[in-house]
């Protein structure tokens, strides 16, 4: 292992630590893809990881497998402790995926794998270079496909600070303690949600669905904007939302694409707050029509051609009452039952939504419904808080650490 002591670039660590670079830190590996044309390659029991599948810090699995012989014929395999990381995907553009195998695996050719020298731990590895994730987001290139690729070299010249095994195995045990108590908070928020939502699906249920339809029920139903060529943001950019942003019962407004805007688009498809929107097709028939509400955040944005913008009158329906029900899984089994699919897509048209099943319920008594909902809510987006809270003292801590400012004290 080659090492220096003492500054480079601005940077220092602690004398007793030694300077490493990422080339030297231990061996490099290039993952690859077996040919998807043979069956003898593909359906066996080694996880094969690409930049899809990399999901988790902790790599155990992947929804495909590979055969002994597919790895052994285009792929490469790592044992247990190998760091994996990300260096080409759409997801470079916004974040590094970096991870430790926690079993043997196979990897693609759109990952990297560095099993670290003996005196490096790969979890201390993996930490100190996801610390490094905004300089190495800035080395990231875009290929002619639009897909973010990142420059090995340039990567493998980064250095890191390392300081003896003990060392680096207390600042993992540090970070392990934050991800044990943060895990902890994400199972209380998942249970509270559990149970949240059977209180809500036991109330909608007691409803039934009166024989009206959501067609009787509500004011207008408007698809959003189609895109194409000319849409591509020049010089009246405006950010709309795209089925990705629409989740089940929340909108994800972490990235928000932009469109070229034209006079008539904000009348005709500015959003509000109090709109629901309703997803018109997908792959999954579990995802079909979930619904989401508009929400301060999102007012203004503009939406796209495959979401439905429902409105309603509020003195009759409330929006989210109307988000609850179309969520449900009453509605749910309609469309599963009555959806077309082309090409594995799964869609609804106008018509069908129209004649979705919506129940005729007392205003208070929506009130009622929504509030329990949101009482939940708001107990889970607490919890969600805290985590948050814990996410961002524990990077500070564990970037302490990793840099020698402050050393891990045993109790």
């Amino acid at each position: 292992m080659s090492v220096e002591t003492l500054e480079n670039a601005g940077r220092s660590w602690p004398e007793h630590w030694q300077r490493v670079s990422l080339a030297d830190a231990g061996r490099w590996m290039s993952g690859g893809t077996p040919s998807t044309s043979n069956e003898a390659y593909w359906g066996g029991d080694i996880p094969w990881i690409s930049g899809a599948s990399m999901k988790q810090f902790r790599i155990t699995d992947s929804e495909r497998c590979v055969t002994r012989f597919g790895a052994e014929n285009g792929s490469r395999l790592v044992d247990k402790g190998a760091v994996l990381f990300i260096v080409r995907g759409m997801s470079l553009k916004s974040e590094f995926r970096i991870g430790v195998t926690q079993r043997e695996v196979a990897f693609g050719q759109d990952c990297k794998a560095l099993v670290p020298d003996d005196g490096i731990d790969p979890y201390y590895l993996a930490y100190a270079m996801r610390v490094l994730t905004p300089t190495i987001l800035r080395m990231v290139e875009e290929t002619s496909h639009g897909t973010g690729r990142l420059d090995t070299n340039r990567l493998s010249a980064l250095e890191i600070g390392v300081p003896p095994l003990s060392e680096q195995r207390d600042i993992v045990a540090a970070n392990d303690a934050f991800e044990r108590r943060i895990g902890d908070l994400e199972r209380v928020a998942q249970k509270r949600s559990t149970l949240l939502s059977a209180a809500v699906s036991a109330l909608l249920r007691s409803q039934g669905s009166s024989g009206m339809t959501l067609g009787t029920m509500m004011v207008s139903c408007d698809p959003g904007i189609t895109l194409g060529a000319h849409r591509a943001p020049q010089k009246r950019a405006a950010g709309y939302l795209r089925v990705a942003n629409v989740r089940m019962g929340w909108i994800d407004t972490s990235d928000v694409a932009s469109l070229e805007s034209t006079s008539n688009d904000r009348p005709r498809y500015e959003l509000e707050v109090g709109d629901v929107l309703v997803v018109e097709g997908h792959a999954n028939p579990e995802q079909i029509g979930r619904t989401a509400l508009v929400g301060p955040a999102e007012e203004g944005l503009l939406y796209q051609n495959h979401l439905f913008r429902l409105r309603f009158d509020r003195n009759e329906v409330l929006p989210e009452f109307a988000m609850l029900w179309l969520n449900s899984e009453a509605v749910r089994s309609y469309w599963i039952s009555r959806c077309a699919t082309s090409s594995g897509l799964y869609t609804i048209n106008s018509r069908l939504l129209a004649d979705a099943p919506f129940p005729v319920v007392p205003i208070e008594e929506q009130r009622k419904i929504v509030e329990t909902w949101r009482t939940g809510i708001r107990a889970v987006d607490s919890l969600h808080g805290q985590i948050a809270k814990l996410r961002t003292i524990q990077q500070g801590v564990v970037e302490d650490f990793l840099s020698g400012r402050t050393r891990v004290t045993r109790t």
